[in-house]
């Protein structure tokens, strides 16, 4: 009778492991997990949908040399309270347009050439209480960035055309 309960449990942990996963895969979020020496861990549907690679073609490589436009000392300084402090990082689109230069994939709606990016670094604490991978999770604000900035020109083209008129 045990070993059917044992039995019972377990798979309901797999099951539940399995529908966890499928969430992470396919979650309209980037999620990007990396060690301390910045080596890509886990590497999600969207990622792959952006950038084009697979996660075979990313795991435990140096996120810093696949995308030469983050730097790898700009990322140390960003994540070193994030692994220290156990705390969270973020970074908004209007501080940095990205973390990531992916394509912006709504040309026809968008006229931004890159997507805008908001980005979480969540600690991720291990079982033994130690920090020793970070969660980056990238959101798409391109559409909110692209209204913003017409917003902002609307208002300046306002504000010349008020000036003028007085």
């Amino acid at each position: 009778m045990t070993s059917s309960k044992v039995d019972s449990d377990t798979l309901n942990e797999l099951l539940e492991f399995h529908w966890m996963m499928d969430m992470i895969q396919t979650v309209d979020v980037g999620i990007v997990v990396l060690n301390r020496n910045f080596d890509i861990k886990v590497w999600n549907g969207f990622m792959e949908a952006h950038s084009g690679m697979l996660p075979s073609d990313v795991r435990d490589k140096n996120i810093t040399k696949l995308f030469p436009e983050i730097s790898s000392e700009w990322l140390k300084q960003k994540l070193k309270p994030v692994f220290e402090l156990r705390t969270r990082a973020f970074i908004t689109w209007e501080q940095r347009p990205y973390v990531f230069k992916f394509r912006n994939y709504r040309p026809i709606t968008s006229s931004a050439p890159y997507m805008y990016q908001n980005v979480v670094f969540s600690p991720l604490i291990s079982a033994t209480g130690t920090v020793d991978n970070v969660c980056m999770m990238i959101y798409d604000m391109t559409d909110a960035a692209s209204a913003k900035k017409q917003l902002l020109e609307l208002q300046v083209r306002e504000n010349e055309a008020s000036e003028q008129a007085s």
